[in-house]
């Protein structure tokens, strides 16, 4: 008989992590003791993923606030400069923003409005729908936007986002000029020289900008791309994946990740016999449908993983099966017909209609949107995750 349980995902608990930690070793250890602790052996092709955060704490992978600012001074000339499309986030950006103010004279900053690239509302869109202003082509300065809008708070945070990230950089030395628009080519109004603080749509503003004639014009993507007095850096992603460490730090996303994984994946071959894929994962890609936030604000959901985990699911739907071709079995004769068909399912269901509604997106990102899901972002104390099952189906 089958299996009764299918996937299984379970937080494991590690120590609290220091720089110069071990994390591989910590990573099966914490796995074997919860496994010996509750009395279940691992499997051929289960998943363990590490949040990214520990697996930075643990390489030192951070950087202060002089550190960017002299990375942003050397690379984008230390005059005015426009600061495009950032996200609305203490963790996130607000640290980068001091350390991007300290490194100019003058801060033109241009939001996206009504809301920024990951969901977060500056504004609501009804207040907007009857404002007048069309978000595609009009460029407001803050007048007009406090006129139009008033002083808008963030829903979960109670922030003013506007005002927040101008009393930051004023405070940071620097002087602030607020612009909304959602046309990057209409910051070169203000300035030649850009940074580019979009996530997702970065290539695509950048390409837009130098088409424009931008003089110089950088991501986020390309500070701290290398070691800064010292600094942590991340070659790939820069200051993108980036959370606040202090109030005058942040720690980057880490380095290394594919190296990182085949360690710990070698490290339970040796222990168990057992073939375990790992990935490193950050931010699920799911978005809050009360909220409206998207919560993918790292560059990529893994930036490391084992090569079992490359591609997407090539799965039948069940439900389509039982709907239309068997719609005449029912009991045994269902189960098996349903069991013959998957286990003789073709390798690639593309256009195959009984694989319709099944989910087109990476194994990567759907197995690291579980693992976020399942460590949360709080007190949990559950960095590691292991699931069980997910490469299994009807047939197993």
């Amino acid at each position: 008989m089958a299996r009764m349980v299918g996937t299984v995902s379970r937080g494991i608990r590690a120590p609290i992590i220091r720089e110069g930690d071990d994390m591989a070793a910590i990573t099966v250890r914490s796995v074997l003791e919860a496994a010996k602790e509750e009395g279940f052996s691992l499997r051929e092709r289960d998943v363990v993923g590490v949040t990214e955060a520990v697996v930075a704490r643990a390489q030192g992978n951070y950087a202060s606030v002089s550190q960017i600012a002299k990375d942003v001074r050397e690379k984008l000339g230390g005059g005015t400069i426009g600061v495009l499309f950032p996200i609305l986030s203490r963790n996130r950006f607000a640290i980068c923003l001091r350390g991007i103010a300290r490194g100019a004279k003058k801060i033109v900053l241009m939001l996206s409005y009504p809301a920024d690239e990951v969901g977060n509302h500056l504004i609501d869109e009804e207040l907007l729908d009857k404002s007048g202003i069309d978000p595609y082509a009009d460029l407001l300065d803050l007048a007009r936007y406090r006129t139009a809008f008033g002083y808008e708070k963030h829903r979960f945070t109670g922030v003013d986002y506007v005002e927040y990230y101008s009393e930051l950089i004023r405070e940071s030395g620097a002087e602030v000029e607020v612009v909304f628009s959602n046309r990057p080519e209409a910051i070169l109004s203000y300035t030649s020289h850009v940074l580019c603080c979009d996530i997702h749509t970065r290539a695509r503003t950048k390409r837009l900008l130098k088409a424009a004639g931008a003089k110089v014009v950088l991501g986020l993507d390309e500070l701290m791309t290398a070691p800064v007095d010292g600094s942590g850096f991340n070659a790939d992603y820069g200051l993108l994946g980036s959370n606040k460490s202090t109030e005058e730090s942040v720690k980057l996303f880490p380095r290394g990740c594919d190296a990182f994984a085949h360690e710990v994946q070698q490290r339970f071959l040796a222990e168990t016999g057992k073939h375990i894929e790992v990935l490193v994962y950050g931010d699920g890609a799911f978005k809050d449908p009360v909220g409206k936030i998207w919560e993918l604000a790292d560059p990529v959901v893994s930036p490391g993983h084992t090569e079992g985990l490359i591609g997407t699911p090539n799965e039948l739907k069940i439900k389509y099966l039982a709907d239309n071709d068997f719609a005449g079995l029912s009991g045994e004769q269902l189960r098996s017909a349903i069991s013959e068909r998957i286990a003789h399912k073709k390798e690639n269901l593309v256009g195959d209609m009984a694989s319709q509604g099944t989910t087109p997106r990476r194994l990567t990102d759907l197995i690291g949107s579980l693992c976020d899901l399942t460590s949360g972002s709080g007190d949990k104390g559950t960095p590691i995750i292991l699931i069980q099952g997910y490469f299994d189906n009807y047939t197993d």
